[in-house]
């Protein structure tokens, strides 16, 4: 006769240490649970409610501020806890994030700083309307001496950035210039039909291709190994700054006039690959995070929004009662935190997540975060988990701004598609240029109103 035992080890119910919680042993067979779903949705709401309780997105304003306004920032892509930021009256200051305070502060430039870069040994670049570039070290909280270098131009510099790998920094003035930190005068002069170029930027991944925009609302692409423009692309309205994605080395971010971000395809310009709305303003600045999934962006209407990449409307919005107009946005290098320079001269540091915070977490702490987060991404199309988590609360102008741009703009696709609808070809009696003049003016007046 055959007899078969049945016999388990200590080891799977029994705790390992005094401390610990016994194992209790769990079926996971479906028919054994039939309200599953029901306790998994009442955990996901519960969830997305203490979210938006907990949520503190502010953490602080960086020191005392400037005395004017802030109009760019450069974050350190080697360290953590620095940022310089440039104001309206010359003076930069480099700030430690981690205290919150300034590390140094001095007058860099005779008025406006256009343009911070971080070198590739840690000291600063800096730009202006006084026609000069000049080069600081950081490490030296004595700048009674002045900078070290000083490269002298023919106009005042709108924008700089610097080489991710090579002692090359390139500068946007009336054309784009390629300099070595070695050389006093430029190496290269790259131009392309603008009057004047507003910002550039370097490819963090392809590190010889540079992304400009100009007065004549073109955004052109140079190559600097061949010092010739590449490609060019002319918008509706100007774009204000541009952004490469760090992960994704083809594609790149263009902050516009007309209140819209667009993302291109540098090898395909003839449409977007996404546009970012829900801006009632000027977008002024674009940033993406250093993992490439999201990005911030800084506008004229008060207001700083957050996006993800493959999404069109900003999953979050930060807005105080004393920020005015947002010049300039940042990422920190651990995609934790946004930093953002306004008119009236604060530095303010923000949670990339409002409900997130950085303290020591158990591991029990972290699975619990983990397993409400796959509930919420699993029931997230719930009609009552997707209100919750989409309300917010805006200022009163800008609301009023949201809703009378969404009028307009529903009006003029309306009157559009009657229009087609009567056309017996199907095709839009008036041409395409008259469409995108009638939503400029729409875009103007909504400005006024804000």
């Amino acid at each position: 006769m055959k007899v078969k035992a049945l016999s388990r080890s200590s080891d799977v119910y029994l705790p390992a240490r005094n401390s610990e919680v016994s194992r209790l042993p769990r079926n996971l067979d479906p028919d054994l649970h039939p309200f599953e779903r029901a306790r998994e949705y009442t955990r996901a709401l519960n969830a997305t409610k203490l979210e938006r309780v907990f949520a503190a997105p502010f953490v602080g304003q960086l020191g005392n501020g400037h005395v004017d306004g802030v109009y760019c920032l450069a974050k350190n892509m080697r360290r953590l806890n620095s940022v310089a930021s440039g104001s309206g009256d010359g003076v930069i200051k480099y700030w430690h994030l981690s205290s919150r305070e300034e590390e140094m502060s001095f007058t860099a430039h005779q008025g406006v700083v256009k343009g911070l870069a971080v070198t590739l040994e840690g000291n600063l670049l800096s730009c202006g309307m006084d026609n000069t570039v000049k080069l600081w070290n950081v490490m030296n909280t004595d700048h009674s001496g002045g900078p070290t270098k000083t490269f002298l131009g023919s106009s005042g510099f709108t924008g700089i950035d610097h080489h991710r790998s090579n002692p090359v920094f390139v500068t946007s003035s009336n054309a784009v210039q390629i300099w070595d930190e070695n050389r006093s005068k430029p190496t290269a002069d790259l131009s392309w039909g603008a009057d004047n170029v507003n910002t550039v930027k370097f490819n963090q991944t392809e590190q010889s291709i540079i992304a400009s925009t100009g007065s004549d609302r073109s955004i052109v692409i140079h190559d600097i190994r061949s010092n010739a423009p590449v490609q060019k692309l002319v918008m509706l309205m100007r774009t204000n700054a541009i952004c490469w994605n760090p992960i994704e080395a083809f594609n790149f971010a263009a902050a516009n006039e007309d209140h819209n971000v667009y993302l291109y395809d540098m090898r395909k310009l003839t449409r977007s690959l996404n546009v970012y709305k829900d801006h009632v303003s000027a977008v002024m600045d674009v940033d993406f995070s250093p993992t490439g999934q999201e990005l911030a962006t800084g506008s004229y209407d008060r207001t700083l929004r957050i996006y993800r990449v493959n999404e069109g409307h900003s999953r979050d919005v930060y807005h105080t009662k004393r920020m005015q107009r947002i010049f300039c946005v940042r990422f920190t290098m651990d995609a934790r935190y946004i930093i953002s320079g306004s008119d009236e001269g604060n530095v303010r540091l923000w949670r990339a997540d409002a409900a997130a915070r950085s303290n020591i977490k158990s591991a029990r702490e972290r699975s619990k975060l983990e397993y409400d987060a796959a509930l919420k991404m699993r029931y997230k199309a719930m009609p009552e988990i997707r209100r919750i988590s989409r309300h917010r609360h805006l200022p009163k102008p800008i609301k009023t701004a949201s809703e009378t741009k969404r009028i307009e703009v529903s009006s003029i696709k309306r009157k559009e598609d009657n229009m087609r609808r009567r056309s017996k070809k199907g095709t839009v009696p008036y041409p395409k240029e008259r469409e995108k003049q009638i939503i400029g003016v729409a875009i103007k007046e909504t400005e006024n109103k804000v």
